[in-house]
This record gives C-alpha cells, sequence and structure tokens, in this order.
C-alpha cells in the first residue's frame, strides 16, 4: 500500500514538474466528503490541472486518501469543459477512479463544479461527482472543495 501510494504521488508531481507553458498547469490540496459508502468518510489529497492552450478543455489526475479504519486511496482522472464567465468557472467532468475500499475496484466519475478566481494565480475549487463503480458494491457520492494554485 505504501509503495503504492509513493508511485502515484511520483508519478503526478512527474507529470507536473514538466510544464513546459506557463498558465497550463494548477496544482492544489483538495478535502473530499464520501458519502453513500456506509460511513460518511472523509479524504485528504492533492489535484494536478493541465489546460490545453486555446481550449476549454482541461485534465484533472488526483489522489486521495480516506481516512477511515485501514486507510485506503481514491486515484482518479478527469476531464473537464471549463465555461469560463470571468471571476467564475463551471465545468462538467467526466473521468475514471480506482479505489480501495474493502477491495480495488474501477469506475467511473461522472460530475461537475465550480472555481472561484481568489488572486493572479490563486482560485478556491468546489466540486460533487458521483462514482458507479464496475463491482457490487455501494455507488460513492463525493462532495470536494480546495484550493488551485496556476503557475
Amino acid at each position: 500500500m505504501k509503495k503504492l501510494l509513493f508511485l502515484a504521488f511520483a508519478a503526478m508531481f512527474a507529470v507536473t514538474a514538466s510544464a513546459q507553458d506557463a498558465g497550463s498547469w494548477a496544482l492544489g490540496p483538495r478535502l473530499g466528503i464520501y458519502t453513500n459508502t456506509g460511513d460518511t468518510v472523509l479524504g485528504l489529497g492533492a489535484v494536478g490541472r493541465y489546460r490545453f492552450n486555446n481550449s476549454n478543455w482541461r485534465i484533472e489526475p488526483s489522489i486521495t486518501a480516506l481516512l477511515h479504519k485501514g486507510c485506503t486511496v481514491d486515484l482518479s482522472c478527469d476531464a473537464h469543459y471549463v465555461f469560463d464567465m470571468g471571476v467564475v468557472r463551471l465545468y462538467p467532468a467526466a473521468g475514471i477512479t480506482a479505489n480501495d475500499m474493502g477491495a480495488w475496484a474501477a469506475g467511473l466519475n461522472l460530475g461537475g463544479g465550480v472555481d472561484f478566481n481568489v488572486a493572479n494565480v490563486c482560485e478556491f475549487s468546489a466540486g460533487l461527482k458521483w462514482q458507479p463503480m464496475f463491482d457490487d458494491r455501494s455507488n460513492p457520492v463525493a462532495i470536494m472543495i480546495g484550493a488551485i494554485f496556476r503557475f
């Protein structure tokens, strides 16, 4: 488990550390609340974002440590289509996820969110996503808040 978590962090930082285009990359902390899992589970993690130049599309890989008995991890990668309205940006999101809540399983992410500019390089982010899993477990609904720092 520790090796997997280390590899996931290393992969995320390797991808974000190789930024070539200023302003296209972002990184930040995220807090999540996973509901519909039997018990409400708190998650703490990191998110990276890459916005394609001259496009409304961006990708968002993330890793979240789920803080409950037998700490587990949720790995996700989503695609967003961003509706930029100046200070506020809305986006629908779709992607894939894998987590080990009980046993490893894969699934989808379906949801959306909103970003609010706080400063030139900082924004607050809030989102909601449903994670239908490809096995017989319950399908979590995750509520997420965080801060994003653009560079």
